[in-house]
């Protein structure tokens, strides 16, 4: 294999990723395991501490990466899933960078970012963190952002 299909396996998994966390947010995280994250539905002022339960995602993600990480170095012949754990891997710093520190400042980093898609990113968040109960939630999703949230709130349709 060359390096092209390596790249091409990185951003294909990075993509991929995107629906694996929209499906895992809306059936998972407001499923069955609730239990993890619901704290982070909780306004800031009903949270104690830096840590939320929710922070135990970072490991569900991170798993499978590490072991693509190392199957992909130690079988042969599935050189390729190394890639496939670098998509993930990136995949988790863009989440993390988008959603805890852009999103919900965590840390205070990206103060500046404004444009129609940062914007819409915010919009989007925020309509999900309305609902503080795992039921009728929506926008569950992160870097594919629905067209209404490129408008203002109130240019957006009912129902």
């Amino acid at each position: 294999m060359n390096i092209l299909l390596y790249i091409i396996i990185t951003l294909a998994t990075i993509g991929f990723m995107e629906f694996v966390a929209w499906a895992a947010h809306k059936y998972l995280m407001h499923g069955w395991l609730w239990i993890w994250h619901e704290d982070h539905h909780k306004p800031h002022h009903e949270k104690h501490g830096f840590f939320e339960k929710n922070d135990l995602f970072f490991l569900v993600f991170a798993i499978p990466s590490a072991i693509s990480y190392i199957v992909g170095s130690a079988v042969p012949g599935y050189f390729w899933l190394f890639f496939v754990g670098v998509g993930i891997s990136i995949y988790g710093l863009i989440y993390f960078l988008i959603h805890d520190i852009y999103i919900h400042r965590r840390f205070n980093w990206f103060k500046q970012l404004d444009s129609k898609y940062s914007r819409a990113i915010l919009r989007a968040h925020g309509t999900h963190h309305a609902k503080h109960t795992k039921e009728d939630g929506e926008s569950f999703g992160l870097l594919i952002v629905n067209p209404k949230y490129f408008k203002k709130r109130s240019e957006w349709k009912n129902g």
